[in-house]
């Protein structure tokens, strides 16, 4: 009877480890995930307050994004993200969306 817990122990213990190290990969990999969305709404909101801050300096939003990078001191990973910033007036709030570019 021993001799068949043992074996059946051999047996288990390799695929508990084997299940432990993929359950472990998929969680810190989901975490990966949603720390890069979460940069990815950062930066879309840093441009929103950005251009709000130069509305609310000089009376107009940026025509683009140059103007923001020159005058107002944004920089982000343009290798990471690709930015839209579509302007319809000067008094109009601009539309602004973030991608990640894939690797």
């Amino acid at each position: 009877m021993r001799k068949r817990k043992k074996n059946a122990v051999r047996f288990f213990m390799p695929l508990m480890l084997l299940a432990v190290l993929l359950i472990s990969v998929t969680v810190l990999s989901g975490i990966e995930r949603g720390q890069s969305g979460l940069a990815r709404i950062q930066l879309e909101e840093t441009v929103r307050k950005t251009a709000l801050t130069c509305y609310a300096t000089e009376g107009i939003y940026p025509p683009d994004l140059e103007y923001m990078k020159k005058r107002y001191g944004l920089h982000f990973d343009e290798e990471m993200y690709q930015v839209y910033y579509d302007v319809f007036g000067a008094n109009l709030m601009p539309d602004i969306t973030v991608l990640e570019k894939e690797a």
